[in-house]
């Protein structure tokens, strides 16, 4: 389902925009900052797993680790190499990436069916509210799924238990504070910086979305709040365009959170097993997880596959270690989630800074006074925003 939902987000945010120079600038600005802070998050999640060595200690011979762990996920990996994995993103039919549930080349399909219509002009209005109708079908739906995941989490732990006793879950255990304190400091240290630097605050940013927070904790995926981020963004005075264009390609892009759990469980893998990487092979496997950490859409269990993904290209390490993590994967992704949601809504109204299509009055109203719209006004999905008030004057518009 994630496929046709980034369809309908890329394709109102490329006809919102109308003109096809600025979508490509746009583009160009939003992933060299997305590329940044992955590369930042890789190294994060490297320098934690170093300083508190969560897998010193377990001993694990890889030969008793059980492979069919990782075998289902195998056939999900994404293709090796930058020549086929350009090459991947080409779908071989229109309906096609959508029934493989490719996120990438849904996007392909999704700038070619933007730009077009674009083109079309009034003939393209009906498309569109089919569009958008469609899409918040979906999210209805996805809200429904997401109220399974605790089944999913209870069989993993107890299988990860039942497996390897009950002194595994101290060293699973350091793994996963180990997990949380590198995307604490990644939030904390990095985007705020970030954020700072344009002139915003971070947990201004942060309380403002902080339903949305809620609910990516509660089903470990960012993907049901998409929409109520789009909606509060634009609220926030960040243009239509912009924010329907960098949030969704983020969602495929931008997955920091996934970029930490990479590097981290990676190394925890090769603690464990007692296997010694060279910095050499370290930096092969950063550069591989540049490419592996793409395209995995934000939803639980996506983090995952990417590891897999990872480990297969990677002869020093078994990828029947995955099975070490797996019965605690459902609490890592929750971090994942949360911290690829925060990362996506700041590199958002920094790339709507940069293209000067944030309101900056509007934005700086918004955060300062905090999100107040009733339900049925988001549901009706209020196109109208606040008037900031004068200086020193009382707010000329009463928010409802």
């Amino acid at each position: 389902m994630i496929a046709p939902v980034v369809f309908c987000t890329i394709v109102s945010g490329i006809t919102s925009l109308r003109d096809g120079g600025n979508i490509g600038k746009t583009l160009l600005e939003a992933m060299g900052l997305f590329y940044a802070l992955t590369i930042v998050a890789l190294l994060t999640g490297l320098a934690a797993v170093f300083l508190l060595q969560p897998g010193a200690g377990m001993h694990i011979d890889p030969k008793h680790l059980d492979a069919a762990v990782a075998a289902k996920y195998s056939a999900q990996v994404p293709p090796r190499g930058f020549a086929e994995f350009v090459l991947h993103i080409i779908p071989a039919s229109f309906f096609g990436a959508f029934a493989e549930g490719e996120v990438l080349p849904v996007l392909l399909l999704a700038v070619l069916c933007g730009f077009g219509l674009t083109k079309i002009g009034a003939a393209a209005k009906p498309v569109l509210d089919g569009i958008d109708g469609f899409s918040h079908m979906l999210f209805t739906a996805f809200g429904f799924i997401m109220r399974l995941a605790p089944l999913g989490a209870f069989g993993a732990m107890a299988f990860t238990v039942g497996k390897y006793g009950l002194e595994s879950i101290g060293s699973l255990g350091l793994l996963i504070g180990t997990f949380y304190v590198a995307c604490s400091f990644f939030v904390v240290v990095v985007l705020g910086a970030l954020s700072r630097a344009h002139g915003f605050s971070l947990w201004k940013l942060l309380r403002y979305i902080r339903e949305e927070l809620l609910v990516v904790l509660g089903t470990s995926s960012s993907e049901p709040v998409l929409p109520r981020l789009l909606m509060k963004l634009e609220r926030q005075g960040c243009r239509k365009g912009v924010v329907g264009l960098v949030l969704p390609t983020g969602y495929s892009f931008n997955l920091d959170g996934t970029a930490i759990y990479l590097t981290l469980a990676s190394m925890f893998i090769a603690q464990a097993c007692d296997i010694t990487l060279s910095w050499g092979q370290i930096a092969a496997m950063l550069g591989l997880m540049l490419l592996t950490s793409k395209g995995a859409a934000g939803v639980t269990g996506s983090g995952f596959v990417a590891l897999v993904a990872t480990l297969t290209v990677m002869p020093d390490l078994p990828v029947a270690g995955v099975a070490l993590i797996v019965g605690i994967d459902r609490f890592m992704s929750e971090a994942r989630a949360l911290t690829s949601t925060m990362s996506n809504a700041v590199a958002c109204v920094v790339v709507s800074i940069w293209e000067r299509a944030c309101d900056r009055e509007v934005l700086a109203y918004e955060l300062d006074q905090g999100y107040v719209k009733t339900e049925e006004a988001l549901e009706a999905d209020d196109p109208v925003l606040p008037v900031p008030p004068a200086a020193g004057t009382a707010p000329a518009v009463q928010l409802h």
